[in-house]
């Protein structure tokens, strides 16, 4: 009788237990959007500054000047990209959303920082995949998902998000499209964004830059990294729209055939 009660009484817990995490793994992608969803607005209205049409124009004149003067001014070419960027940045949303991948990132808003990616799994991760590939990008760059700042100056929400999204995947592409963080590297990632975002500030970012190579870099550019570039951008899918987090295992093989990107290294 003892025996029959305490299986019954296991029994009734298990069941209890899978209906429990059934209903929490059907809660969690609801959470999941909900969450990310409201603390991307909640940091929005923290961090958005509202500017006149005057202020507008002095601070895109005076940071445009900076940007070109010393391209790794980030915090000028962060602005820059903010108050010249809203026609490209609807045009990225619209293209984000044109796939049911880029509709969840939009609904989802997920932010890639350190509070949200679990860096030693990813260092876990096979040697090939897309994770491993990211991680060893910042660790041999000395870079942290951390170093990008909040939108400031972009007036509307959405349009804001994309902007975040973009200064926090953008060493994702670097890692994806294997190209380090040397002025070469950056200045053909650039021509990638160019083509696919059409952000004034990565338009600025690979023409002007490129005047900066020295000159057998200069030789390489002309010779490989621009036309690799300048065809990647316009064959491959469009990468803002990739939600690299649920990717992470996927071998970088299999990404690049389905992105349509051939290696230039």
């Amino acid at each position: 009788m003892a025996n029959h009660i305490c299986r019954f009484t296991c029994e009734t817990i298990i069941f209890r237990a899978k209906k429990m995490k059934m209903a929490l793994s059907m809660y969690w992608p609801s959470c999941r959007r909900h969450c990310s969803h409201e603390a991307f607005v909640k940091d929005y209205a923290i961090h958005h500054v509202k500017l006149s049409g005057l202020q507008r124009a002095l601070l895109t004149a005076g940071s445009a000047a900076v940007s070109i003067l010393d391209p790794f001014r980030g915090d000028m070419i962060a602005c820059l990209g903010e108050t010249t960027g809203e026609r490209a940045l609807r045009h990225c949303q619209t293209n984000i959303l044109a796939t049911a991948e880029g509709k969840r990132i939009i609904a989802e808003k997920p932010r890639i920082n350190t509070g949200t990616l679990d860096l030693e799994y990813l260092g876990s991760l096979p040697e090939d995949s897309l994770g491993k590939t990211y991680w060893k990008f910042l660790e041999a760059n000395k870079v942290s998902p951390n170093d990008r700042s909040p939108v400031q100056f972009v007036d509307n929400v959405e349009l804001a998000y994309v902007m975040q999204r973009y200064r926090e995947v953008h060493d994702i592409f670097h890692a994806a499209l294997m190209m380090p963080t040397t002025m070469l590297g950056e200045v053909t990632v650039k021509w990638i964004e160019a083509l696919q975002l059409r952000l004034p500030m990565c338009i600025a970012g690979a023409i002007f830059g490129s005047g900066r190579l020295k000159p057998k870099q200069r030789q390489l550019y002309l010779k490989y990294h621009l036309p690799w570039a300048v065809q990647t951008g316009k064959s491959a899918k469009f990468l803002l729209a990739v939600y690299f987090e649920e990717r992470w295992e996927q071998p970088l093989t299999d990404f690049h055939n389905e992105m349509n990107i051939v290696r230039l290294v």
